[in-house]
């Protein structure tokens, strides 16, 4: 096991990484910027190095500054969490080629996962279903785009092959549109992602985005740890996730966790990932793998009881999975709302001094925040400032745990983003199960006064 893990990042995953450290015994080092000398994990960890300005660029993804930081304070390991640079691959080849463990897969995983052209491929090799759409990565030749398109069906989605988020991503409904939305795209993705690359996808109309968390080591064992479904999302980018997801049969569960986990064996992938899929007709459709852990590990965490930093951390070290797949249990229903400090209906940000602080409790309540009273949310990062959690016997009894604890919390000197989950949980169609991922658009737009048409 190793003596000292380097915690690459921010915020509550940086709390999360460090408290999985404690519990296995680990001294750990806080790399942080000059706006975060008073996040929780940099008062806790065992040591602190200041890596840079503000600015991310200058910082968290200054990848010489890391290595460096690793190198003086003689740790064994670095742990990247998610976001920044956890899924580059030249980071984790730079970290391997410095004599540190990089806490996640190998650099050939990440770059053979990271383009989403050539993990499609993989993933069609080893029976994986997916969406149709072109083979690779669009050529330059119009005509032949638009042979692509009319082979696949309208509408199309064309996406940038090296990124995410929702940029470099439209929808074409007719022939017409296509070679403008193309060359949109592929400078979207080249100002975005520094590669102009884009691909085409038939385009699903209302499906679900249901994602499966899978877990592997070194010596060829995998197993998946049930699914989850993160279809309540607004231009891509999640606000509440829950597992079991609504709707799919213990059937279904088995024959797609199975097809994940021999995806896993056949890439030689080692560590924590989730292999997305879209979701529609009763049929999955893989689109990408997330080569770290997710926002959302938690509500996996709670249905299954099992700690995936700690397994993180341990299969890195080398150890075998301490189950195999029989071993794994899903109990009850999770489901997770992010806080983050930002308007409720506008989502313009809200930094600044957090005067009142108090989280909830009670049966089946979890809260993952590095945020405390008179703690100052910096305006340079991501705004979401934790993670609220429940869980419960049933899908209804965490929906109404859920509505309690977000009764419960208490935010001033910030605007947050509560009043939003509030409505979500509380509206017919969540509560049902039976939303898709443009639903919450259309929620929105209702809630405005617009029309509710989501396309």
């Amino acid at each position: 096991m190793f003596n000292k893990i380097l915690i690459a990042n921010r915020g509550e995953i940086a709390l999360r990484i460090l408290r999985a450290c404690r519990e296995l015994g680990i001294k750990t080092v806080a790399v942080h910027s000059t706006a975060d000398r008073d996040l929780k994990h940099v008062r806790l960890a065992d040591e602190t190095v200041c890596i840079g300005p503000p600015a991310a660029t200058s910082s968290y993804l200054n990848m010489a500054a890391i290595i460096s930081a690793a190198e003086v304070t003689q740790a064994d390991a670095i742990h990247p969490g998610y976001g920044f640079l956890s899924e580059n691959a030249d980071f984790a080849e730079s970290v391997e080629r410095s004599g540190f463990v990089f806490i996640g897969p190998r650099s050939e995983t990440i770059r053979l996962m990271g383009g989403k052209t050539t993990a499609k491929a993989e993933m069609i090799s080893a029976g994986v279903p997916c969406v149709p759409g072109s083979d690779g990565i669009l050529p330059d030749d119009e005509h032949e785009c638009l042979a692509i398109a009319e082979k696949v069906g309208y509408p199309v989605l064309i996406k940038a092959a090296f990124g995410g988020g929702g940029r470099g991503m439209h929808v074409v409904r007719k022939p017409a549109d296509l070679i403008g939305s193309i060359k949109i795209a592929r400078q979207e993705a080249l100002q975005a992602f520094k590669d102009g690359s884009v691909f085409l996808e038939k385009y699903l109309e209302v499906p679900r985005h249901i994602e499966i968390q899978v877990l592997a080591d070194e010596h060829g064992n995998a197993v998946f740890l049930g699914e989850r479904d993160c279809s309540m999302q607004r231009r891509n980018q999640k606000v509440i996730e829950e597992a079991t997801a609504p709707g799919i049969s213990p059937e279904q569960r088995a024959e797609i966790g199975k097809l994940c986990t021999d995806a896993c064996k056949r890439i030689g992938y080692r560590g924590a990932g989730t292999m997305e899929f879209l979701y529609e007709g009763g049929r999955f459709y893989f689109i990408e793998m997330n080569t770290r852990i997710q926002v959302e590990h938690p509500v996996t965490e709670m249905i299954t009881g099992v700690d995936l930093i700690v397994q993180q951390i341990r299969v890195a070290a080398g150890e075998p999975l301490p189950f195999k797949q029989e071993d794994i249990k899903i109990t009850g229903h999770a489901i997770e709302c992010r806080i983050n400090a930002e308007d409720p209906f506008k989502f313009t940000p809200s930094p600044g001094i957090v005067a009142k602080w108090h989280t909830p409790g009670g049966p089946g309540v979890r809260m993952d925040s590095h945020v405390y009273a008179g703690y100052r949310v910096p305006p340079n990062y991501d705004s979401m400032i934790g993670k609220l959690i429940v869980h419960g016997p049933t899908r209804e009894s965490a929906i109404a745990r859920m509505r309690t604890a977000l009764d419960e919390m208490i935010v001033e000197g910030i605007v947050t983003n509560i009043p939003l989950q509030q409505m979500i949980l509380n509206d017919p169609t969540f509560c049902a199960g039976t939303h898709h991922i443009h639903y919450l658009a259309s929620m929105l737009d209702k809630a405005a006064g617009g029309t509710g048409d989501a396309h």
